[in-house]
């Protein structure tokens, strides 16, 4: 995942009851997280505090903080407004955890021992952004039998950078490259770095046998186009095609993004030149050109204008509780109940559902399980209840699916086969009651084995790729999992008699790869969730983009009572 990196300072609105700004990005989001405190303690006898605010952050696979940054110390204030910016990467797909600690600050050291600790807050990435119109309020704590305080933050989205551009080109006179017919003419355009050098950032189609191609438009982002840099040079290069991969050049020409950003116009009409031609031919004018047709710009809508805007990503957990898992009493079963660690289902589940979880307002998660014989008649089933309710499934927050988890292991008989299709059609069932972009749903399914009912979870794929709601397949053990891989659908679209699915909503994984091979369990629950996580983003949005359905305006902006303004030293 690349790095964006803002050139310009944001800034804020108006002046705000302590600020501080946290800058988090991801491949099209950069968010300001601005920060109130209120109502600190007062740890000065003939004043008021002077705070200090500590950012912690936590590495992936380790419980260590480390501190990250502090902001200023403002001086004589019970209700701080800080200035300085932290920048931090966001990601969906890990637990991001963050440590806020308050100082009164007592001296110039810069030894935090040395001075007064007013309280902390913890949170995650994903509460703030999972919270409505993304503010979250939390009391501080930190100090037994003491009232630390408040802390509101509110994460606002800069639109840093977040347009895409639609172009069109065309061609006149280019020059004839193919002996026995015209040329076969296509254009590469590159991104200018700043060393100098040259990107390749897009390639149009091959327009055949003509010397003034019409090319298809194509959507770029300006971010690939220029790095967001409007006066950054754009190279284009024009070729004629050949079957062998030895294209002949045609020639060249420069412009930028402000320059395109004129649409049609006597200003984009570019002669392609050739610099060997014109340093050898005194009479060169040029070898054709290239004119802009059009020029569209569209800002694209993210991930988090959908959550900002209210919806809501409902998580729901399938476990595979059929024979071959073995004997949960066993050592050997994959549903071994170790006293002093997780099992595999429950650190797949725990890894992925610690993270969605911040997504989900109400944290209550229908938890299901398939492949089991039931009390007290032992009829097979491949829906029911983890916690023995068929009319409320729903088990509160991730603890509450594990402790649900627990419980069945204890009172089903693990059986079989290993059936997909009723657990996904679950799912869909609630899916397709909404569809409006108010709900996303994602569906866990964690298995040990060969799956029974192929045709009709392929069937059952198929239908939900239309409805607002992903798939994700994590196997266990050491079973081949080749099937799964044509679940998948990354390489070849998944079919079901004679329908392909809209549009790719299942991921699969096996655990094995993920595993640590120092046995650091955290490390290998964070693998996994960045692994499996990754492309929810992209197919949440490919559903709303292919309905047309666009994000809910966001709550307005918290705005806390005003304060007289303080001194900032």
């Amino acid at each position: 995942m690349k790095k964006i990196h803002i050139h310009k300072p944001f800034k804020p609105s108006s002046k705000l009851q302590f600020v501080c700004h946290i800058v988090f990005m991801h491949t099209y989001n950069s968010l300001c997280f601005v920060l109130f405190y209120r109502n600190l303690l007062d740890r000065d006898t003939f004043s008021k505090s002077d705070p200090i605010c500590v950012l912690y952050t936590q590495g992936i696979g380790n419980k260590e903080w480390r501190e990250f940054g502090r902001t200023e110390v403002i001086d004589n204030t019970l209700n701080p407004d800080f200035v300085r910016k932290f920048i931090l990467d966001y990601f969906f797909e890990e637990r991001q955890n963050l440590k806020f600690d308050l100082y009164d600050v007592d001296s110039k050291s810069t030894n935090l021992s040395k001075h007064d600790f007013l309280g902390q807050a913890c949170c995650t990435l994903g509460e703030v952004v999972g919270s409505l119109g993304g503010r979250m309020e939390k009391a501080l704590g930190g100090i037994p039998g003491k009232k630390c305080g408040t802390i509101v933050v509110k994460a606002e989205e800069l639109s840093n950078c977040r347009e895409s551009v639609m172009m069109q080109f065309c061609g006149n006179k280019l020059d004839k490259k193919d002996f026995f017919g015209k040329s076969d003419p296509f254009l590469v355009f590159y991104r200018s770095n700043e060393d100098g050098t040259f990107t390749i950032c897009h390639k149009t189609e091959v327009v055949k046998n003509t010397l003034n191609p019409v090319w298809q438009a194509f959507k770029i982002s300006v971010r690939a186009l220029c790095n967001g840099d409007y006066d950054r040079t754009i190279k284009v290069e024009v070729y004629d095609w050949d079957r062998d991969g030895s294209h002949d050049f045609i020639g060249e020409f420069s412009t930028s993004y402000r320059e395109l950003s004129r649409g049609q116009s006597q200003f984009n009409v570019y002669e392609v030149i050739n610099p060997k031609k014109k340093g050898k031919k005194k009479k060169y004018l040029n070898s054709g050109t290239v004119t802009l047709l059009s020029f569209l710009v569209d800002t694209e809508v993210t991930f988090l204008d959908f959550i900002k805007g209210g919806t809501q990503i409902n998580f729901t957990v399938a476990i595979d509780f059929t024979a071959s898992n073995g004997n949960p009493a066993q050592p050997t079963s994959l549903h071994y109940m170790n006293p002093y660690q997780l099992n595999t289902y429950a650190m797949a589940l725990k890894a992925v559902g610690d993270i969605i979880q911040d997504y989900d307002s109400d944290k209550m998660f229908p938890a299901l399980g398939f492949g089991a014989k039931l009390p007290p008649d032992g009829r097979i089933s491949h829906e029911f209840a983890l916690n023995g309710n068929p009319q409320n499934p729903y088990c509160n927050g991730i603890d509450g699916v594990m402790e649900a988890y627990y419980q069945s292991l204890k009172s089903v008989q693990l059986y079989g086969p290993t059936n997909f299709s009723p657990v996904i059609n679950h799912v869909a069932r609630y899916a397709a009651s909404v569809k409006d972009g108010s709900q996303y749903f994602i569906l866990l399914i964690i298995t040990d084995g060969v799956i029974s009912d192929m045709a009709q979870t392929k069937e059952s794929i198929v239908n939900a790729a239309s409805l607002p709601m992903s798939i994700i397949i994590v196997g266990v053990g050491p079973a081949e999992f080749d099937a799964m891989i044509e679940l998948d659908g990354d390489e070849v679209r998944i079919s079901s008699r004679g329908r392909y699915a809209e549009r790719d909503i299942v991921q699969f994984v096996p655990f094995r790869d993920y595993i640590d091979r120092t046995g650091n369990h955290i490390l290998s629950m964070a693998r996994l969730a960045k692994d499996v996580l990754a492309e929810i983003p992209d197919q949440f949005l490919s559903y709303m983009r292919t309905r047309g359905i666009k994000p809910s305006p966001a709550p307005p902006p918290y705005t806390p009572p005003g304060h007289p303004l303080q001194t900032q030293i």
